[in-house]
């Protein structure tokens, strides 16, 4: 299913030459779409076929939908370069790519199709990816990434529960919280590698001597692990005390460890701080979802740390691999404001009272325009431009 690295560009359509092409121009445009009919399910005026009820519907398009086209895009470019091996490229890319589609079409009539059918279609390319990852892993030896495999195992197992949950207690049930904190946790672990490691190669690049500290030192696996041991009692049991503790010591200790970064000191660099803005929600989040200061404080998690970081790695993947100087122009950097005014519109929403759904609309209507900004702009770079990844 791999092409090897020797194989002439030009012999590949430049939109199936990597990963990241078709999956994050994908991911954007699917954030997009599904925003819109959101919007529109919420006011009544339209209803869909599907099999979730609307609330379930929207949850699941963000959180397996648009974060698994992420994954295959950020994973078919990153696992390269940690095995030395080569990349997915040509038919297989766009076989992978077709079963995407397929499932968010799936998702759109769920309810025309039989249970099993829709399951199927929307756990093929998680699935495919999987094995995909676990193969180069084994072929490289590269154990040190079984890690990432495993969280994709359970993004998976996550979505296989909230569709066994479906159409009762999806929203709210033990599937989600599991595809919540598998998100979480992906920010936690691939962010704790790349935030601190690009603040030090820029402030090194700026002359600055005051660099943040090695990325995975002691308290980074200390804070790492708090976080999986909150997490597993929080998907079990999220109403139980020590779910809140545990949450809170690890928010704490989160705090600390994007502190150590110095993300400050890269203020003039938008492509820089806004990874630590993105990271700066999972304790956040963590932080209030234990001590319960608000109805919404979960989105701190998924449109704060998800939906921020997701898009801080498309735009820097996207210029790095393409060839362009990975720094943020003005457009780049509205699309950043955008999605960190969607993400706090979005958590204030359900304490707004009666402005409730102006605040959820405009919250809506912040995030299409962040990605259909990314799709302007980086769109015609992901399918024509040649470069030399």
């Amino acid at each position: 299913m791999l092409i090897h690295k020797s194989t002439p560009a030009r012999q590949l359509p430049a939109f199936f030459s990597y990963g990241f092409r078709p999956f994050f121009l994908g991911a954007s445009s699917w954030a997009a779409l599904s925003m819109v009919l959101w919007l529109s399910m919420l006011s009544g005026g339209l209803r869909l076929p599907v099999r979730f009820d609307p609330v379930s519907w929207h949850a699941h398009a963000f959180i397996f939908g648009y974060l698994s086209a992420v994954m295959a895009g950020f994973l078919l470019t990153a696992v390269p370069n940690w095995t030395g091996r080569p990349a997915m490229r040509g038919a297989p890319l766009l076989g992978l790519f077709a079963l995407w589609i397929a499932a968010r079409a799936a998702s759109l009539a769920s309810n025309l199709l039989p249970p099993l059918v829709f399951g199927i279609l929307d756990c093929a390319m998680p699935m495919v990816l999987a094995v995909i990852l676990l193969r180069e892993i084994v072929a490289s030896k590269n154990w040190r990434n079984l890690i990432v495999f495993a969280l994709l195992s359970m993004l998976i197992l996550g979505n296989v529960l909230f569709h066994i949950e479906a159409p009762g207690y999806a929203a709210g049930g033990l599937g989600l919280r599991i595809m919540l904190a598998v998100a979480v946790m992906l920010v936690a672990l691939i962010g704790g590698r790349i935030v601190p490691a690009f603040t030090r190669n820029w402030l090194k690049a700026q002359g600055v001597r005051d660099l943040p500290v090695q990325p995975m030192e002691m308290l980074d696996k200390a804070a790492l692990l708090a976080l999986f041991g909150a997490m597993t009692i929080w998907i079990w049991n999220p109403e139980a005390p020590l779910a809140a503790q545990a949450l809170i010591c690890a928010g704490l200790l989160h705090l600390l460890r994007v502190f150590r970064w110095k993300g400050w000191l890269a203020h003039r660099e938008p492509a820089i701080w806004v990874m630590h803005v993105g990271y700066l929600f999972i304790p956040l989040g963590a932080l209030g979802i234990g001590s319960s200061v608000m109805p919404s404080v979960q989105h701190l998690w998924m449109a704060g740390a998800v939906g921020v970081m997701t898009v801080a790695v498309m735009t820097r993947a996207s210029l790095g691999h393409i060839g362009h100087t990975v720094a943020a122009t003005a457009g780049t950097t509205a699309i950043y404001a955008g999605v960190l005014g969607a993400a706090l519109l979005r958590v204030v929403a359900d304490s707004a009272s009666s402005w409730t759904q102006a605040v959820l609309t405009v919250s809506g209507l912040l995030w299409i325009a962040a990605f259909v900004g990314f799709m302007m702009i980086y769109g015609r770079m992901l399918i024509f431009e040649e470069g030399p990844s």
